[in-house]
């Protein structure tokens, strides 16, 4: 078994028992006094850690920086001839190509 798979598994224990010892009402103002479970709470509270973590741990998308020898323009544009932008073909090249 796996430390992280071991960890997940002694967490998901630890708040089980967590919320299941805290099933008692309580009286809690939120615009207004109401009676709700610990357990809603602990719950509502342990979600939204887990999302905000989830969130700050994922990877991070690289960003890719075009150099101007590879910017293109569009193919549907077919108002621009295709000598008039920079491309990495030799003439020699785009002759053999034509």
């Amino acid at each position: 078994m796996r430390i992280k798979t071991f960890f997940i598994i002694l967490i998901t224990v630890l708040v089980t028992i967590v919320l299941m010892n805290n099933t008692e009402e309580i009286d809690m103002w939120l615009f207004g006094t109401t009676r709700i479970s610990k357990l809603v709470i602990l719950a509502v509270v342990f979600v939204l850690g887990f999302i905000v973590g989830a969130l700050i741990m994922r990877p991070r998308k690289k960003k890719v920086i075009a150099e101007e020898d590879d910017v293109y323009p569009e193919e549907d544009s077919q108002d621009i001839p295709v000598n008039t932008y920079k491309s990495k073909l030799s003439d020699e090249d785009r002759d053999y190509i034509s």
